[in-house]
């Protein structure tokens, strides 16, 4: 087997396991976490009816600097988004990264900004 298709069975199997804990509504979506080597996108999900109701990728932030501190702006413009629409309380969804690094950085500037998980 491709070391290549190794891995990316792994990740889809741990995105499995969190995704089956973590189901968002429209009281309280469900903030997905997608990072890559180049960027990172941040999205509100409505589960029940399959829509987004806000998205931040690291393009929109204004600020320069570290990935991490991008990372926090973009969790912060994340909790300004949602507070446009009335949303104050999230289910975090990681996916299949750990909640290090990057992904805690997300989770603190959303929280800095008002969101609640």
């Amino acid at each position: 087997m491709d070391s290549n298709k190794a891995k990316q069975q792994k990740l889809q199997r741990r995105h499995g396991r969190v995704r089956s804990k973590v189901k968002g509504a429209l009281a309280k979506p469900r903030l997905s976490v997608f990072r890559s080597s180049r960027g990172m996108f941040l999205q509100l999900i409505d589960d029940l009816s399959g829509q987004t109701l806000a998205s931040v990728g690291v393009k929109e932030v204004k600020a320069a600097g570290k990935k991490i501190d991008l990372s926090r702006e973009m969790g912060k413009l994340l909790a300004a988004k949602a507070k446009d629409k009335n949303i104050k309380r999230v289910v975090f969804d990681r996916g299949a990264y750990k909640y290090h690094g990057r992904v805690k950085a997300v989770a603190e500037g959303a929280r800095e900004g008002g969101l609640e998980f």
